[in-house]
């Protein structure tokens, strides 16, 4: 297969204007990278800290995009009390999977190599608690998934998209590997245009038959990171598509209209997906710029911000403190109040049950 000349890239050749578009946006999340990587800013507990809280607003986000209803809030409960293993709900179940397969992609990126035995195993695992989908998790689907509009009655009223039929899917997910892996040796293209790519077409053909969009946002978290993109650790990219869950539509819809066509055309999917990932990185940036506090806090406060974050989320008391870090009661007090005050510890309750909480900065 000559791969150049293949239909993946070909629909790679931008006009000069989209061209210079693409590669402004570009420059500047490399830009934000490059900073991020040479200031090394972050301590190793705060990058811990920060990487959690992402695990939650990342699958709280990738799930309510697909009409789950489970808050941040609950599912921070649920990953805390992960080890249960017991799930009431259906999207308890399908909270539970995510996370775990997000926390090792986060992890182990190193050590992940994309190929379609990676797809249908993060496919399986992220639906293994999933009731419902004991039949479809890890494999390719048996049945029509097209996207369809019904009217109010049920009746079927237009195919809004109409992806790749299932007697297909295991020969063009193959196809995309091969182009993936051939794009990454020749160094084809900026690894983002090679990356959104990638993503487009495995959402276009949609290889599952259901789960495709969370399988697509956790591949997206696991190819931002094997290319160097380490503040996909630090800001939920899924909550930024959330946020703009309408335009994520609009560009997909967009850019399938052209799918398979003669003159393909993803310009749309290409320009929204950059977009996104510059948000990432620019809230990254600031959320490195603004984190550091060391200069302002003395030798025993800084011991007790540092104790406080390796706790990550859990609540403590005075008495918690007084007994982890040997400080008289009164130094205790001085550095929860500096803290305090400093909005990087939140005060719950009052008088004798009063308990402290560290705030994520996450944004």
């Amino acid at each position: 297969m000559v791969w150049v000349d293949d239909r993946l890239s070909k629909r790679l050749a931008f006009s000069s204007e989209q061209t210079e578009e693409f590669y402004a946006v570009i420059s500047e999340i490399d830009s934000i990278k490059n900073t991020i990587r040479l200031t090394d800013k972050l301590l190793p507990q705060t990058i811990e800290r920060l990487t959690q809280s992402v695990i939650v607003t990342s699958t709280g986000a990738s799930n309510r995009i697909e009409g789950n209803r489970l808050s941040d809030d609950e599912i921070e409960k649920l990953y805390r009390n992960l080890r249960i293993k017991k799930f009431k709900t259906r999207d308890e179940q399908e909270v539970a999977g995510y996370i775990e397969v997000l926390e090792v992609i986060l992890t182990s990126y190193d050590d992940m190599m994309v190929n379609e035995s990676l797809v249908l195993q993060l496919h399986r695992d992220m639906l293994k608690h999933s009731d419902k989908d004991q039949r479809q998790r890890g494999n390719y689907k048996f049945g029509s998934n097209r996207v369809e509009a019904r009217d109010q009655s049920g009746q079927l009223v237009g195919v809004i998209f109409d992806p790749t039929p299932p007697h297909l899917t295991a020969k063009e997910m193959h196809d995309l590997m091969a182009w993936n892996k051939w794009a990454g040796e020749e160094n084809f293209k900026h690894p983002l245009i090679r990356l959104a790519n990638f993503i487009f077409e495995y959402l276009a053909i949609h290889p599952f038959q259901d789960g495709n969009g969370r399988t697509s946002r956790l591949l997206t978290n696991l190819l931002l990171l094997q290319n160097g993109y380490n503040f996909t650790r630090l800001v939920s990219h899924e909550s930024l598509v959330e946020q703009h869950k309408a335009d994520y539509y609009l560009a997909l819809n967009k850019s399938q209209s052209s799918w398979k066509s003669n003159k393909e055309d993803i310009s749309a999917w290409i320009g929204f997906f950059l977009g996104i990932v510059k948000g990432q990185a620019s809230k990254a940036l600031t959320l490195i710029e603004g984190d550091r506090i060391e200069h302002l806090l003395s030798v025993k406060q800084l011991a007790l911000w540092q104790w406080a974050q390796l706790i990550y989320d859990a609540e403590f008391s005075r008495k918690d403190a007084i007994e982890a870090l040997g400080f008289p009661p009164r130094t205790v007090e001085a550095c929860i109040k500096k803290l305090v005050e400093l909005k990087r510890l939140k005060r719950l309750g009052q008088g004798r049950s009063t308990r402290y909480k560290v705030i994520l900065s996450v944004l």
